[in-house]
């Protein structure tokens, strides 16, 4: 087949950034002819690169011109597939990959800041986008979580059956537990302590205040609590010491050696306020590192038992009981290798076979949507 792939930054880091990168790379192996449009691409790219120049200043103004300029380099029908992994709004498949924007600003934010967001420029484009793609029956909407798909269903109304649920994918070789000793030596850990690990920028959606407030509601007071990420770290520095865990808490940065991190710590606390999908949790659980994560994680649900489902991303309680049960190594070991074999069946491979299999599909039926609902809710 012949694809095209839309992604403003194609470069093999970042959440949605890995994605596309890793999808590129699996579709070139199966013996696709792969290009990606993009504004930027780092080098040794595993498809050939269309760059589009576009303005870099203004984020609602260039969201609007790479979507325009995406549609007139890639247009519908020259290629078997289009898909977008950015805010487009022409495409056959685009990828919900962040769940519905309306959603994140809801469940993101309160009061006053949501206001403000909803009418700030940027935010208007990014509603208006995801509107128009929605109402479009010739495109596929392409959801990583079960959860992105009931909320853009129950906002934007029914979709049929173009709406499919594909999970993210995870390099089972990278994320391994059999790297465990070898990382706690490289990281110099020893003793007992549990190591509970916190990956992801953004720290207040992520829930790292609540990840504080855990710690130090747990029981040990030996466990320590690392977090990897690119936020300001005084601010949360000055939060960890006012609640007496100055001692407790290591600020890593932002950090290129995950895998290692997974492999080293005795689990993941991920409290997130909102994520369509989170891949930390997959890669951890992929490490044999047992993941405790919040329902407004869409990873929850198809980790299912595999992982620690908090019903309130705020409930610092519930997830200190978690870290009290982790306390225990042997817990700990049994948790950790049924994370693994869950992770063992959301291999790139895996995923790349759904996307191909939904590309020979060719545009949905619009025939196929499901009737209107009266009163439903209106997008924006």
């Amino acid at each position: 087949m012949r694809i095209a792939l839309v992604i403003e930054r194609f470069v093999p880091r970042g959440g949605v950034e890995a994605v596309a990168w890793h999808v590129a790379r699996g579709l070139a192996a199966a013996g696709d002819e792969v290009h990606v449009f993009a504004r930027e691409a780092a080098e040794g790219a595993p498809a050939e690169v269309h760059r589009l120049d576009v303005p870099r200043g203004w984020q609602p103004w260039r969201v609007l011109a790479f979507s325009r300029a995406a549609a007139r380099a890639a247009p519908r029908g020259t290629y078997d597939a289009v898909q977008s992994f950015s805010r487009t709004r022409h495409q056959d498949v685009f990828r919900a990959g962040g769940g519905s924007h309306a959603d994140y600003l809801d469940r993101s934010f309160r009061g006053l800041p949501r206001q403000l967001r909803r009418l700030s420029p940027r935010h208007r484009v990014l509603l208006g986008i995801e509107r128009s793609v929605f109402a479009d029956p010739t495109q596929w909407i392409l959801c990583n979580s079960a959860m992105v798909a009931r909320e853009i269903r129950a906002r934007y109304g029914p979709l049929g059956t173009r709406c499919r649920i594909i999970p993210n994918g995870v390099d089972l070789e990278r994320f391994h537990p059999e790297r465990r000793e070898r990382a706690r030596r490289a990281l110099e850990i020893g003793g007992t302590a549990p190591v509970w690990l916190f990956v992801g920028h953004g720290f207040r959606r992520k829930g790292l205040d609540t990840a504080l407030r855990a710690l130090r509601l747990s029981r040990d007071p030996s466990s320590e609590l690392w977090v990897a990420g690119g936020d300001a770290i005084e601010p949360w520095q000055q939060r960890a010491a006012a609640l007496g865990l100055a001692s407790r808490v290591r600020f890593l940065g932002p950090r290129d050696d995950t895998a290692q991190l997974y492999a080293a710590a005795d689990a993941l606390i991920l409290p997130t306020r909102y994520d369509a999908f989170a891949n930390v949790t997959l890669e951890a659980s992929a490490s044999g590192c047992f993941a405790v994560t919040s329902r407004q994680n869409g990873a929850a649900e198809w980790l299912g038992d595999a992982c620690a489902a908090v019903d309130d991303a705020e409930d610092a309680e519930a997830f200190a009981g978690w870290l009290d049960r982790l306390g225990d190594p042997a817990e700990r070991t049994r948790l950790g290798e049924a994370a693994r074999r869950r992770a063992e069946d959301a291999s790139w491979p895996r995923h790349i076979t759904a996307l191909r299999a939904l590309y020979a599909e060719g545009a949905p039926d619009a025939r196929t949507a499901e009737p209107d609902v009266p009163g439903r809710r209106n997008g924006g």
